[in-house]
């Protein structure tokens, strides 16, 4: 009995260090120094989320220092404050697996003065020298996706081309998935050493490397693509990494509906492909509802239709 209890408590302990250790999540921290770049020590720090209005207060500790994990990415708003120095408010948009350093100096004054920063400085990434970029929110809603494939946006990313092999989605008997080609080099590596995360948990396909689940771009917040030179907690393959994660939802509820439609009267066709018999039809439809701190996305339906005239 007194066994099976140990073995209960190792678990529970082993499932919070992993849950502490997923890589979407963002890492901030740093220093609270005063105009002579002194330490303040057990000055306050209050992190908001812009969306959600979460709140998250922590104390810096007797050097000034402080850190903040466990944050998903999106806008918040830093507030620093200590007896005898004046507020300082910084605004900053966080993205995912990032580990952040940011350093705020307090101005001497009464509590009562608040120092706002509307154009912040670029944030310091000191924790690691990964090569690679993010693709936003922004980006993931207005570019546009032939077949609404959010793996596409990955060629936005320096470094990554469309390449060949079983991850195409249409060559290999055995590995046939419409919709969800994986076929990207990342790096000069062979498109089956690419490493897929979906919110922290593992989302290859281990048959040929290829994403297992593709997220419908409306329910994706951003994704991470890192070429090279990565930490060791993204080691899973030696392409690229690429690291998504969902919308966590907001303070509202909001949604959105759409219909991308394709059809032979609004495609372009080169010379050869005049006076050709054949038309593609292609309906792509769905939405998504968003609230409280909660994403529903639904994949649209998509319809395909070959006809000969």
């Amino acid at each position: 009995m007194k066994r099976s209890w140990l073995l209960a408590i190792v678990y529970c302990f082993a499932v919070a260090a992993r849950l502490d250790a997923q890589t979407n999540y963002v890492v901030l921290s740093g220093g609270i120094m005063d105009p002579q770049h002194l330490a303040i020590p057990y000055a306050t720090v209050k992190l908001t989320s812009v969306a959600t209005a979460e709140e998250r207060k922590v104390t810096a500790n007797a050097h000034g220092e402080y850190e903040i994990g466990a944050l998903l990415p999106g806008a918040y708003l830093l507030v620093a404050e200590s007896k005898g120095f004046a507020v300082a408010k910084r605004s900053l948009q966080l993205e995912v697996g990032q580990q952040v350093t940011l350093d705020v100096t307090l101005n001497v004054g009464p509590n009562t003065e608040t120092v706002s920063a509307v154009a912040s400085a670029e944030l310091l990434k000191t924790a690691d020298a990964s090569v690679g970029g993010v693709v936003d929110q922004r980006s993931v809603a207005q570019l546009p996706l032939n077949g609404r494939m959010l793996v596409d946006l990955m060629l936005t990313v320096p470094g990554a081309h469309v390449s060949h092999g079983a991850q195409t989605g249409d060559m290999n008997p055995l590995y046939w998935r419409p919709g969800q080609r994986s076929a990207i080099s990342v790096g000069g590596n062979r498109p089956n050493a690419n490493y897929f995360l979906l919110d922290g948990a593992t989302n290859t396909d281990p048959t040929v490397n290829t994403q297992n689940f593709s997220a419908s771009p409306d329910a994706v917040q951003e994704f991470q693509v890192q070429v090279g030179s990565y930490s060791a907690e993204m080691g899973g393959a030696g392409g690229g990494q690429v690291n998504i994660v969902t919308r966590s939802g907001g303070s509202r509820l909001h949604g959105t509906v759409y219909e991308f439609l394709r059809n032979g009267a609004m495609d372009a066709h080169s010379f050869n492909d005049m006076g050709g018999t054949n038309h593609l039809v292609q309906n792509n439809f769905g939405g998504s509802l968003t609230c409280i701190k909660t994403e529903i996305a639904l994949r649209g339906f998509v319809g395909k239709y070959l006809f000969a005239k």
